[in-house]
């Protein structure tokens, strides 16, 4: 027994050799679980030198094939023997599978099933490009969108938060923000694990400094639950998103953060009044590849460093920080929250003070971006990718259906197949 997972054409491709029994089924099973992305519509299985297949092998492609369906797409066979084809045809599923002569052709009736989704999605609305990045953008409110901030960056970057610095926020009525927080029967319970926070329409997922590198998450049932998250730094966003967009990359390659954001930016300079350099986008969609940071204590005053350094200079960075470049979940759904400030925009609209309350350099980004950004993202497992779906109900699908995988502030060469975005274009920061 043999079995194989490649990617051709974007198309995922599974080869079984020997015989499909109730053992290989388990391991094709298996196989199918590390080599699907939450996006795929469309599989390949090549039965070429598969000598038997039993009522088990079925089943497993019957799964495969009725969660593909559930997408919009399916399953293709090829290479199927005589007596495997034998087997299906007795059972009746050589009228329920495609079945074509040879991978090739398999390919080739995928693809014709992804151009025509494609060409439906673009009938429906006509796309534009920035950046190498296709969008297809829906309005959004015409409300204006304020930051609001709570704490002092600069407090947190030189580890100076006292327990007068922190407030206790009920998260539950909070859309979108990120910054920095703990769960805890109090402030003196939680300021020891103050870490990488975000909320999401009333979530909460935080990652813990207590030396574990272990996320939490926790979803209230109710408003008013009395549970709240103790901060030391928060931005969250008031009002809605002026624009909505459906982006998948042009060239086939996948989507960076800072591509993305440089698509926004190109995108409001465009429009007629509302852009005045800052943006506040969330994105529900399939990753690439998630790089990333975590601290890993917290910045409270009893760990301050004693010539008063900020955490992130020179020689600090690796007592202070977790900084991972390696990709990783690529396929998993993920949904992020973030801030960008265009640095090449007239930011007059302004404070200086203000902008400082939101914008640092990360160490693992360096200088010379021409951006900030600062996201927080969330990777959850086995949610199906649907385009049909809006942003909000995508991320209402993540949190109620998901499998809760990690949480961690996102460098910006994070990647992503394709995604739903919204895009606030910032209007005032308020600081408390």
């Amino acid at each position: 027994m043999e079995i194989t997972t490649e990617r051709q054409d974007g198309i995922p491709v599974i080869g079984v050799k020997g015989r499909f029994d109730g053992y290989t089924a388990g391991k094709v099973d298996e196989a199918l679980d590390g080599a699907l992305r939450d996006d795929d519509r469309s599989t390949v299985i090549d039965l070429e030198g598969t000598t038997y297949i039993s009522s088990a092998g079925i089943r497993v492609i019957l799964a495969l094939q009725k969660l593909l369906k559930g997408r919009g797409g399916g399953t293709v066979l090829c290479g199927v023997g005589e007596y495997p084809m034998q087997v299906l045809s007795m059972a009746g599923f050589d009228r329920v599978f495609t079945i074509c002569t040879g991978r090739a052709d398999a390919l080739e009736r995928c693809h014709r099933r992804e151009d025509s989704l494609s060409l439906i999605d673009e009938l429906e609305s006509p796309s534009v490009e920035y950046e190498g990045i296709r969008f297809r953008f829906e309005r959004g409110s015409p409300r204006d969108s304020v930051l609001k901030v709570t704490g002092s960056l600069d407090d947190l970057l030189h580890s100076r938060l006292s327990a007068g610095d922190i407030r206790a926020e009920p998260f539950s009525g909070i859309r979108y923000s990120l910054g920095l927080g703990a769960l805890g029967a109090g402030v003196e319970d939680a300021m020891p694990l103050l870490g990488e926070m975000m909320t999401i329409h009333g979530a909460m997922i935080w990652l813990p400094t207590d030396g574990h590198d272990t996320p939490d998450f926790f979803v209230p049932a109710r408003e008013d639950g009395g549970v709240v998250a103790y901060t030391g730094f928060n931005v969250s966003l008031e009002g809605g998103f002026q624009e909505f967009a459906l982006i998948e990359p042009s060239n086939g390659d996948a989507i960076s953060l800072d591509a993305l954001y440089r698509a926004v930016f190109a995108r409001g300079r465009e429009r007629t009044g509302g852009f005045s350099g800052i943006v506040a986008v969330a994105v529900w969609g399939v990753a690439a590849g998630v790089e990333s940071s975590g601290i890993r204590r917290s910045p409270c005053i009893e760990n301050a460093p004693a010539d008063g350094s900020s955490i992130l200079d020179e020689g600090m960075i690796e007592d202070w920080m977790d900084i991972d470049t390696e990709p990783r979940y690529d396929g998993d759904s993920i949904v992020t929250f973030g801030v960008g400030v265009d640095l090449s925009a007239d930011l007059c609209a302004f404070d200086p003070s203000s902008l400082t309350a939101i914008s640092y350099t990360h160490p693992a980004e360096g200088e010379g971006s021409g951006a900030y950004l600062h996201n927080h993202g969330v990777v959850f497992r086995n949610v199906l990718w649907e385009a049909e779906s809006d942003l909000e109900q995508g991320i209402g699908r993540c949190l109620e259906e998901g499998e809760f995988v990690d949480m961690r502030h996102l460098l910006d060469s994070t990647r992503l197949h394709r995604a739903r975005i919204g895009i606030a274009y910032i209007q005032e920061i308020r600081i408390s």
